[in-house]
């Protein structure tokens, strides 16, 4: 089809839709109490599509005809594509154009209707309440239907604006929110489609149905690839508006789930988030509050905390939710600096103050003015420094090293230290009016061994961050390292936890973390060498069975110390012996006197010869030369490192196998009945 011919069909069509849902709206009004000037409009509208129909049908109108078939030029709200209505006259003057929806189209002047009528159809529409539920955008170029529309929404106590293309339109979305917009898929600049993805892309949550008279399969399937609720076709017949009065509540119903998600999200942000700091324990929401109530003072703050608990967070905290966050924030590190140089950034220097100081140079003071200046380890700071900062606070005027003007500056304090203040002011460190001076606000910022509770939290969430830094896909973190994780005291905090999970990434093989990977090597080196101070119980193990690790295990740690296992274990030593003893008596089909005990691979063990026990409770070693039977403790269920283990006995009873040549039996379960001891065969 020839561009012009395709060109008038599309204004035929438009004329069609334009007609029947102006009908559809004077439908709606004529009901209405007041309904005169509102109907009176559509009717108009009405009237004037049919011409244009007309006239598109019947070729160009003469001169006095009441329609022009070329597009008018565009009103407020862009190009139309509907006729002017004119009036032959004497000095040839046009009669004064209605606008509908905001925008210029023809019309007749209804009776009493004022010639200065404010422009937009909302505005002279019957004003409604506002309504509480989600607002509808309208987005069509063919300002009758977009009129209709808005009237029928209208009836059916919607809120609607309306826009005559899909750039307005996302102007209008991005400035405000909207539950739905329905669009014209063709429209100028900005089309249906181009406006979809456009949304998709700003993550713009609103819903879209697509309106067009130009359909196809194809782009009705593009129109829901991009994220579009659904399409309809025009003419919007009485059919087509049903079924598109039953679509919106759905569609707005969808977008109020995905509202009400969006702010669960944000809550559940918010309650592990703050600002940069992160945190859901008790301890770090009483530091949220506590930021909360000061930031908006101009009061001084002293943090206190160890080292990399996340001071400087804390203080950027405090300078973001102040008045001040516009302006600048300036972190000075007292203790990287020595004494000479920390003057001069603090306070700054005048050209020639000193050797080699060829231009003069603002000091800290004067480059946080407006904002914050955050002072870390303060306490580390030189003590004639310390008065020279306590009167440049007191005064808000500081001078430039070689200077001899001062300078005010508006600035507040925020200042952090690791160390013990009673003991920093006891030993001099910190003078005692520059303290209470700093401190008007203490804040107390926990270690992270006090706030277990978002050990896993921040662990998760820098695994997150540097996994996606160094484009590795990580899932999370294996149950072994996750254990360890949570039960590791963390000595450096934050920073130290932070650390670990990078290093982790960085050397990761695989979609999870690994305890070797996670773990330090000098603490890897570590738990090699020293025994476990832990007793791993499965499930299904009674009573008697934790009973024998756990004095093994404490017996073990003392290298056979009865009188301090007893101790530990909170029991007499005579008590131990005998859980000793129990544990060794232990009768057994396989503990018969001289039976030869058969070790898990088969072989053959010589009986052991009798033992006797020694005057601390602990059986003596068979004579030298007798082999010591193989086997392994038969209480120890553990596979945790320890001093004895599997194929090693404790402490206690290693020494039944101490001979001449000081050699430890291998059998690790022994049994005794008194005066003879047999190895027997273990499970």
């Amino acid at each position: 089809m020839p561009p012009a011919a395709d060109a008038r069909a599309h204004d035929l069509r438009n004329a069609v839709n334009g007609i029947a849902v102006s009908l559809e709206a004077l439908r709606t009004v004529l009901p209405q109490r007041d309904a005169g000037p509102g109907a009176a409009r559509f009717l108009d509208a009405a009237i004037a599509q049919c011409e244009q129909a007309a006239a598109l049908i019947g070729g160009p109108p003469a001169a006095s005809s009441s329609v022009d078939s070329a597009p008018a030029s565009s009103g407020s709200g862009g190009a139309i594509r509907s006729g002017s209505r004119s009036a032959p006259g004497g000095d040839g003057s046009a009669r004064d154009p209605v606008r509908v929806a905001g925008h210029v189209g023809a019309r007749r002047n209804p009776p009493g209707d004022a010639a200065g009528a404010g422009p937009g159809y909302i505005a002279n529409f019957p004003s409604a309440a506002r309504m509480t539920r989600p607002k509808i955008l309208i987005a069509d170029d063919e300002r009758a239907i977009a009129a209709g529309l808005s009237a029928v929404l209208a009836d059916l106590k919607y809120d609607v604006d309306v826009v005559a293309d899909g750039e307005e339109a996302l102007e209008r979305l991005t400035a405000e929110r909207y539950g739905l917009v329905l669009a014209d898929l063709k429209m100028p600049r900005v089309d249906g489609l181009t406006m979809l993805k456009e949304l998709q892309q700003r993550a713009i949550p609103t819903e879209c149905i697509i309106i067009t008279g130009q359909a196809s399969i194809g782009s009705a399937v593009e129109a829901m690839q991009s994220g579009a609720y659904d399409y309809i076709e025009k003419p919007l017949t009485a059919e087509k508006l049903n079924r598109l009065k039953a679509l919106i509540p759905k569609a707005l119903d969808k977008y109020a789930v995905r509202e009400q998600n969006r702010e669960l999200s944000s809550q559940l942000v918010g309650l592990t988030h703050y600002a940069e700091l992160t945190g859901a324990s008790e301890p770090m929401r009483e530091v949220y509050r506590i930021i909360d109530a000061v930031a908006p003072s101009t009061a001084s703050v002293l943090i206190l905390g160890e080292s990399g608990t996340g001071k400087e967070l804390v203080a950027r905290a405090l300078h973001s939710k102040s008045e001040r966050a516009k302006g600048p924030f300036f972190a000075l590190n007292c203790a990287a600096l020595p004494k000479e140089i920390l003057e001069n950034e603090l306070f700054g220097h005048e050209k020639g103050a000193f050797t080699g100081s060829t231009n003069e140079k603002p000091g800290a003071f004067e480059m946080a003015s407006g904002g914050t200046l955050f002072l870390d380890e303060v306490a580390e700071m030189p003590p004639d420094i310390q008065v020279k900062l306590l009167r440049a606070i007191e005064s808000r005027l500081v001078r430039r090293l070689g200077g001899k003007k001062e300078i005010a500056v508006d600035i507040r304090v925020v200042a952090a230290t690791n160390k013990d203040l009673q003991q920093a002011l006891a030993d001099g460190e910190l003078r005692e009016d520059l303290y209470y001076r700093l401190a008007v606000v203490e804040l107390y910022l926990p270690p992270l061994r006090e706030r277990a509770g978002d050990i896993q939290l921040l662990a998760n969430e820098f695994l997150a961050r540097y996994a996606q830094q160094n484009g590795k896909a990580i899932t999370g973190f294996d149950e072994a390292a996750m254990e360890w994780i949570l039960t590791y005291s963390w000595p450096g905090n934050v920073r130290d936890l932070k650390n670990a999970v990078e290093r982790a990434v960085v050397l990761a093989r695989g979609p999870v973390i690994t305890t070797s990977e996670l773990m330090p090597r000098h603490l890897r080196v570590a738990a090699a060498a020293e025994p476990s101070s832990t007793v791993t119980l499965s499930v299904g193990s009674t009573l008697t069975d934790a009973r024998r690790q756990l004095a093994l295990r404490t017996l073990a740690s003392t290298n056979g110390d009865v009188a301090r296992a007893a101790t530990i274990l909170g029991i007499g030593a005579a008590e131990l012996r005998s859980e000793l003893a129990a544990l060794l008596q232990d009768p057994s089909p396989a503990g018969a006197s001289g039976s030869v005990a058969r070790p898990v691979n088969g072989a053959a063990v010589a009986p052991v010869a009798p033992v006797a026990p020694t005057s601390s409770g602990a059986a003596a070693g068979p004579p030298a030369g007798v082999p010591a039977p193989a086997g392994t403790v038969g209480s120890i269920t553990s596979p945790a490192a320890a001093p004895f283990g599997i194929g090693a006995p404790p402490p206690e009873l290693a020494t039944a196998g101490a001979g001449a040549a000081g050699r430890t039996p291998r059998a690790a379960d022994v049994k005794t009945t008194g005066k003879k001891v047999a190895g027997r065969r273990t499970r």
